[in-house]
């Protein structure tokens, strides 16, 4: 009996110290370049990083517009380019606003929290740019706005810079274009009234083509939200609306080519009403002004913003570069049908990656040349 006894304490004992025991710990995760398309909570100190391993966001308006979604592409292709020349291990956010105000911040902060080492701000209001810089402001995080006009350098906030397509020269273009083939008047389809470029691009036409003579806007100018069934709503109204006009102005190839679509089926495109627009996408507006449905536009490339964006921010990360406050103007070019005839990457600058982007970025901002060498 009492060896029963000792063997039921000696089991018991046993037992009690498996219990007390700590749990094996869990193997570490393996590390990767990331992709994060929304915030999220992150309680735990991100791991330190060496310039063997660099993380970088962009924050843009929204995913469910073509610019939008190719701007970050553009972004997340230099990281990716950059990863395999200078086999650096480099991390991408990025991150859409979904129009929200609260989530912009929200994104901004994470981006805070975490220590990036730089980030691209694309807002969709006036007011996000300044906001990055003030929460970036003493973090060490780079900063490159895009798409902003310039908007946060004009209200004195410091940063790397701002990149973006010279908008009112873009305006200069179109008044220029209209006194140069056409002999009527005009009216204007914008995306919408808020937009800085929709504001740059509206009064550049206007101030430009008074100053011709041969060309007159009949107002007032129209706004579609950026909305393709808006847009072909107000071509069916401009048919029906007696004015005279010979050219419609549509703020970008998605409300042009409802535009054209909607005067086609009425029997009057390019008779006597012509579609112009902006943007350079290969599917929508080069295409259309190939086959003559168009008769310009104006190529600019989303993608190779962002990836300028991001070869900018790298190049001041890595000490290759030291702006503070610049304004880069990337330029973009007017593409008529015989522009299209006989394709040039470097002028119709196509919105997918390709090996024109890295000529073109050292040629537009010549600071950037240091890993092609």
């Amino acid at each position: 009996m009492k060896k029963l006894i000792a063997l039921i304490l000696a089991v018991m004992m046993a037992l009690a110290l498996v219990a007390c025991s700590a749990p094996a710990a869990a193997p570490a995760p393996e590390t990767s370049n990331t992709e994060t398309e929304a915030p999220v909570q992150n309680s735990a100190e991100p791991a330190p990083e060496t310039e063997e391993e660099l993380t970088f966001a962009i924050i843009y308006p929204a995913s469910d517009a073509n610019w939008y979604n190719s701007i970050a592409e553009g972004f997340k292709y230099g990281a990716e380019e950059a990863s395999e020349k200078l086999g650096i291990k480099i991390n991408t956010m990025l991150l859409p606003s979904d129009y929200d105000v609260d989530l912009e911040v929200a994104n901004i902060e994470m981006c805070v929290t975490q220590g990036i080492d730089g980030l691209c701000m694309y807002s969709f209001n006036e007011s996000g740019a300044g906001l990055a810089a003030q929460k970036l402001a003493g973090t060490g995080i780079q900063l490159v706005c895009a798409d902003s006009c310039g908007q946060g350098l004009e209200a004195g906030y410091d940063m790397d810079g701002c990149v973006d397509f010279d908008w009112y020269k873009m305006g200069e273009d179109y008044a220029k274009w209209m006194a140069e083939n056409t002999t009527g008047d005009y009216v204007i389809i914008t995306g919408n009234f808020e937009s800085y470029p929709c504001q740059f691009v509206n009064e550049a036409i206007q101030k430009t083509s008074e100053e011709l003579g041969v060309n007159k806007l009949v107002g007032p100018i129209l706004d579609s939200d950026y909305e393709a069934d808006k847009a072909a709503a107000i071509a069916e109204d401009l048919i029906n609306s007696g004015k005279t006009f010979e050219t419609i102005f549509a703020m970008c190839a998605d409300l042009a080519v409802p535009v054209c679509r909607v005067l086609d089926a009425a029997g009057y495109l390019n008779n006597p009403y012509k579609v112009i627009t902006q943007n350079g996408q290969d599917d929508l507006d080069i295409a259309a002004v190939a086959d003559g449905r168009m008769q310009m536009t104006i190529s600019s490339s989303p993608g190779y913003e962002g990836y300028v964006a991001f070869r900018w921010l790298l190049s001041e990360r890595l000490g290759k570069c030291d702006l503070t406050n610049e304004q880069i103007w990337l330029p973009c070019a007017v593409v008529d049908y015989e522009a299209t005839q006989n394709r040039d990457n470097t002028v119709i600058v196509p919105w997918e990656p390709c090996e024109e982007w890295a000529t073109l970025a050292v040629r537009d901002m010549p600071q950037l040349d240091w890993y092609d060498k």
